[in-house]
């Protein structure tokens, strides 16, 4: 039995979620906040409720009302970022700035074999987290133990890899941009060589390679196009007939939709489009 619409006093009565995307920092992930009856524009400033504490992020993504969205699953922005927030903003970057300084030198004076990258405080947080790399597996906790006396506060060190040391560090990639993700790039998603393959990319690895030293995330932007157009194309060493004669395909032209065929016997090579082919049976 179909289920009557709800009466306009049965749908005034559903909650209605006034729902932003904030994030923390530069091509960091979006999360979602209840703003409540608080008005937010793009750009705005606030300080959220986090399972660390207080945090200050910045909206990203415009309210969207989601009626009967449950209220518990999300959190709620406390406020809009008063000056005081902004300057207790700044004094934490500051101090991250001097345990930045004070974790670089005692990490030279007992020659560990660990690359730092960042320090950060979350906002009304008594912790400082050290952001690292390194290839081996490293002790340090005569590092921490010391650095919470000087600084006088809890010590985490997590280990990350090379991508997300580029995104953190920020550098110019090759094309002459900012890195895709130090920038806007939340998730790259997995890159494999067979996507430069599927482009027909030389497979050098010194070109292939992005500032991390791995895969270059844009492999990925181009390649389902690649594929979906590469799907009309015959397979590279199939015998096909063309307007131009019978030959081999040896290599696909996939955005121009042709393909180099070896002609039968002396004739040489020629290039193909689609419209020119005539498939036929692999003899």
């Amino acid at each position: 039995m179909d289920q009557e619409p709800a009466s306009p006093t049965e749908a005034a009565a559903q909650p209605v979620a006034n729902h932003v995307g904030v994030k923390f920092q530069e091509a960091a992930s979006v999360f979602r906040f209840d703003a409540g009856a608080i008005s937010l524009r793009n750009g705005d400033t606030v300080v959220v409720s986090t399972e660390h504490g207080q945090r200050l992020g910045t909206v990203t993504e415009l309210p969207k009302a989601l009626r009967g969205e449950p209220q518990a699953s999300v959190r709620r922005i406390v406020r809009k970022a008063e000056s005081h927030d902004l300057d207790k903003h700044d004094r934490l970057r500051l101090r991250e700035r001097d345990a930045l300084r004070q974790c670089l030198l005692r990490i030279r004076e007992r020659n560990l074999q660990m690359k730092l990258i960042k320090a950060e405080q979350p906002h009304e947080s008594g912790k400082i987290l050290f952001y690292f790399s390194a290839e081996n597996r490293i002790d340090f906790r005569d590092l921490v133990r010391e650095l919470a006396h000087v600084l006088h506060a809890r010590i985490e060190m997590k280990q990350i890899g090379s991508r997300d040391e580029a995104k953190v560090i920020g550098a110019a990639g090759p094309c002459g941009r900012e890195l895709c993700c130090s920038t806007w790039l939340r998730e790259p998603g997995g890159v494999s060589v067979k996507m430069a393959k599927a482009q027909g990319l030389s497979l050098n690895p010194s070109k292939l390679a992005g500032m991390c030293g791995r895969l270059k995330c844009c492999l990925r932007y181009e390649y389902d196009t690649y594929l979906e157009l590469g799907r009309a194309l015959p397979n590279v060493g199939k015998r096909v007939e063309s307007v131009k004669g019978e030959g081999v395909v040896l290599r696909h032209n996939t955005l121009k939709q042709t393909v180099l065929l070896q002609l039968a016997g002396e004739a040489g090579i020629v290039e193909a489009s689609l419209e020119d082919l005539v498939q036929k049976k692999a003899e």
